[in-house]
């Protein structure tokens, strides 16, 4: 089946939920992006130790991030960088458990020792490690840090409560996930004024407007 064609998605394409990343910037250029966008970058770049070198990881995140800046999008816009596990190399904090299970598969304290509450979803022990979580908006807090217990569907819990669309259910821990309000300040900025432009190479600001 042909991939469908960049200009219909955010428009007409409701069915397809897949794209080659190159069409997310093909849509953002016709300023035809949809409500909600998931991207991953290609392998050598999603910072993923072992095959990807971390200034290709900035090199993917900054000029993504340079062009929304630079859209008409930008003054409504939300951005989450986010990381899968790792395998918790970096971690010497073990993070609360907050979704207990009994299943010898669970091994983050002990074959079968998940936890002693409520058991509600089986094989799904957690939380793991503490993982990175940033954001990127004209509407977030400038200089500051969340010590809240999130994980990685409060993302995803945000984009529901911001479209009121409620839970996914059936075990789904965005309904147990921590929100990410306190990220932002949506009434003291006004959104339209707040860009950094950075050099994808360096990392270094380039241009700036933080009116």
């Amino acid at each position: 089946m042909p991939p469908s064609s960049p200009a219909k998605i955010g428009q007409s394409d409701q069915a397809n939920h897949q794209y080659d990343l190159s069409d997310f910037f093909t849509a953002l250029g016709n300023n035809n992006l949809p409500a909600v966008s998931y991207l991953k970058a290609a392998a050598y770049q999603d910072g993923h130790a072992g095959y990807s070198d971390p200034i290709d990881e900035q090199t993917f995140v900054v000029n993504t991030i340079n062009q929304l800046m630079k859209s008409p999008y930008w003054k409504n816009t939300a951005v989450f960088i986010a990381y899968d596990d790792s395998d918790g190399w970096y971690d010497h904090v073990m993070g609360p458990i907050v979704n207990q299970s009994n299943t010898s598969d669970d091994n983050l304290t002990g074959p079968g020792g998940c936890g002693t509450g409520t058991v509600s979803t089986q094989g799904r022990c957690g939380y793991g490690p503490r993982l990175p979580l940033l954001v990127v908006s004209p509407y977030a807090k400038s200089n500051f840090v969340d010590h809240s217990v999130t994980d990685q569907s409060s993302i995803l819990r945000f984009i529901e409560d911001n479209w009121s669309l409620g839970r996914i259910g059936g075990g789904s821990t965005d309904a147990i996930a921590g929100p990410l309000n306190s990220l932002f300040d949506f009434d003291e900025r006004d959104g339209n004024g707040r860009t950094l432009i950075l050099d994808p190479s360096s990392g270094q600001p380039v241009r700036s407007n933080n009116r």
